[in-house]
């Protein structure tokens, strides 16, 4: 019996996605795939491996039949950073927009700013914040590096310096967890605020 192949490329509404890693900084306690799910819609986003660049450029298909292309996965992209790099190149170089869904801790895990390498490819980025205390993060988000809510902060501070389209998401209904404070948060540092709601994905 074949092996199924890994869901590298998925489209949602009129974006097309990139799935380039399962590995993550966060372990958080409301994403599916610690609830015994790693499906979003109808695709099975399980990788066993890192992708390499060239399995997903010949994927990518035509840029003018996409709005964007969004690295995202039930993994932190920026943990696959030179593949993210080298495909968002190439989208960029054929005419498409490019979006990075992250965690916000990709400074963090790298220990450089990363910021630089993904203002030469990327038009926007969208962050995850989900809590307004640094208790609340580690009881939401489980974070596996020591720092990670203070380096979040920073990355989201420093971001809308290098790149124009910066959103910033928490999740309304996670408990003990103010919605409002965390617009506040965002907004302070410059980025644009996205409320999402609990247990909506994609």
């Amino acid at each position: 019996m074949e092996a199924q192949q890994p869901t590298l490329v998925y489209d949602i509404r009129n974006s097309r996605y990139l799935n380039i890693t399962g590995r993550c900084t966060l372990q958080c306690q409301f994403c599916p795939k610690h609830n015994g799910s790693k499906q979003v819609h109808e695709y099975q986003l399980e990788l066993n491996r890192q992708p390499k660049a060239d399995e997903l450029i010949g994927q990518l298909g035509d840029v003018s039949q996409f709005d964007e292309y969004v690295f995202c996965g039930y993994g932190e992209p920026t943990l696959n950073l030179a593949t993210l790099l080298t495909v968002a190149s190439e989208i960029k170089n054929r005419g498409g927009k490019v979006r990075v869904n992250t965690d916000g801790l990709g400074n963090l895990f790298h220990r450089r700013n990363i910021l630089p390498e993904l203002a030469n490819c990327v038009d926007s980025l969208s962050i995850s914040l989900n809590a307004d205390t640094e208790v609340s993060y580690l009881q939401h988000c489980r974070p596996k590096l020591t720092g990670s809510y203070e380096a979040l902060l920073d990355f989201i501070k420093l971001a809308p310096a290098y790149i124009k389209d910066v959103q910033v998401s928490a999740i309304n209904g996670l408990a003990g967890v103010d919605i409002n404070a965390c617009r506040q948060i965002v907004e302070s540092r410059g980025a644009v605020f996205k409320q999402r709601e609990l247990d909506i994905v994609g």
